[in-house]
């Protein structure tokens, strides 16, 4: 990889959350900085892809840790092709992933942890979720579900769900795609007009995306409440980088383990 987009992700990355702790999501942009090649960043992701295959060989086979990866976004963010991007290369028995969509009858008549704690990953797993347990705060309070005393109770309840999976060995990065306003239109637009993408419609798309600043107002709430591990933000009106920076931190966080292949046993 090119050594000045190397030092310039990875600086990124580690700054993301100090950078914008204390600012509004709507004054953050959702562009790759102008100085940017694409085509530069595009190269410099396929080594990056071949090594988490590499790395996530041996996280299967060692079987000690597991990674969770949270990927939350408004509709049209780039969740589903963000995942199918950055896993191209990986084994499939040792990646899961799973959307979360609006609980069930069934998943309603349980605590609302219920439905996500099976879907959490056993020893040398990585589980992507697409949409994820932040999804019962976002919505609830976005669309006054709930009241607020029950939406604080949520927050405590993540923090300590998250608490005891990292005990347990289990890794969390969780990531938020930030797209703009204008980018979000464009692509649910494109999911009436092209045939490719018309399973991706929903009538209720535009109704929920006009309320793009609650939602906005809700995540940041999400990000002063349930921090730890810290939340990523990454720019996302552009595939090639948002694909590349959280392909990058996977990748950081992997080689921040102690991954070895087990020894024959004597």
């Amino acid at each position: 990889m090119n050594k000045i987009v190397r030092s310039w992700s990875s600086a990124l990355l580690h700054n993301l959350h100090y950078l914008y702790k204390n600012m509004k999501l709507i004054n953050i942009s959702t562009k790759a900085p102008k100085n940017l090649d694409k085509l530069q960043i595009k190269e410099a992701i396929m080594p990056i892809l071949e090594k988490i295959s590499e790395r996530q060989r041996i996280l299967y086979a060692q079987a000690k840790y597991s990674l969770l990866i949270v990927i939350q976004g408004l509709d049209g963010s780039g969740k589903d092709s963000a995942i199918s991007s950055v896993f191209s290369g990986v084994n499939p028995l040792g990646c899961q992933v799973k959307a979360f969509k609006a609980p069930t009858e069934e998943e309603k008549a349980h605590d609302f942890l219920w439905r996500v704690h099976k879907h959490t990953p056993a020893r040398g797993m990585i589980q992507v979720f697409n949409r994820s347990h932040y999804e019962d705060i976002l919505v609830p309070e976005v669309e006054n579900l709930v009241n607020n005393a029950i939406i604080t109770r949520r927050y405590k309840m993540l923090n300590s769900f998250e608490e005891l999976l990292q005990e347990n060995n289990t890794h969390i990065l969780k990531f938020y795609l930030h797209i703009s306003r204008e980018e979000q239109n464009e692509r649910l637009l494109e999911r009436t007009t092209n045939p490719e993408k018309f399973w991706k419609h929903d009538d209720s798309d535009f109704r929920v995306a006009s309320k793009f600043n609650n939602y906005l107002d809700c995540y940041e709430k999400i990000f002063k409440n349930c921090n730890s591990p810290i939340w990523h933000i990454i720019p996302s009106d552009q595939k090639w980088y948002k694909d590349y920076l959280v392909a990058t931190r996977i990748l950081e966080k992997l080689n921040e383990l102690d991954l070895q292949y087990p020894k024959i046993a004597k």
